[in-house]
């Protein structure tokens, strides 16, 4: 059987930020040149913070997700859907009630090698929209369906550019 995965070659005036990275997209790709291409920050809080000072640093970051770390060890996440479902769901107070009592405790995590095109597979048949990156134990990034998306995108846009410049004669075939 054929790889689905396709190769697309980057138009340095779409992308030239990537050029670096790699001079192809394809969907093969390991996260970790995902993670490159983002800030290195990934946001956390301790597990003892009120649900509601958890909800005030998503917001002052302006982040759907944050990771919860005791101790330097991941803990949790927290997602503005734990928010709809566990907290205003349940009709919880969100000032007096811990933000690890709500969190999800059993993150799933992937490693830098994990492919684009994996990595995309796990948020359709999980239903989520964030993933942990660990390496060794320790946390190194922090993946987003929005990440995917945006390689996907910035994949099809340079396929287009460079059909555009083949059958204008741009480029050799």
């Amino acid at each position: 059987m054929d790889n689905p995965c396709t190769t697309f070659r980057v138009a340095a005036s779409r992308c030239p930020d990537m050029l670096h990275l790699s001079p192809t997209l394809p969907m093969n790709v390991p996260i970790s040149a995902l993670l490159q291409r983002k800030s290195p920050a990934v946001y956390s809080i301790a597990p003892d913070l009120s649900i509601y000072e958890a909800v005030a640093e998503m917001n002052r970051l302006r982040i759907g997700a944050i990771v919860i770390l005791d101790n330097g060890r991941l803990t949790g996440i927290f997602t503005e859907r734990d928010v709809l479902r566990r907290v205003v769901g349940a009709d919880i107070d969100p000032k007096t009630v811990r933000v690890s009592e709500v969190m999800t405790r059993d993150v799933l995590t992937v490693a830098p090698e994990t492919t684009v095109e994996d990595v995309a597979a796990i948020f359709t048949e999980k239903r989520c929209r964030h993933l942990p990156v660990v390496a060794g134990g320790n946390l190194v990034g922090l993946i987003s369906i929005g990440d995917i998306s945006r390689w996907v995108a910035d994949s099809a846009s340079a396929e287009a550019e460079h059909l555009r410049n083949y059958i204008s004669g741009g480029m050799p075939g």
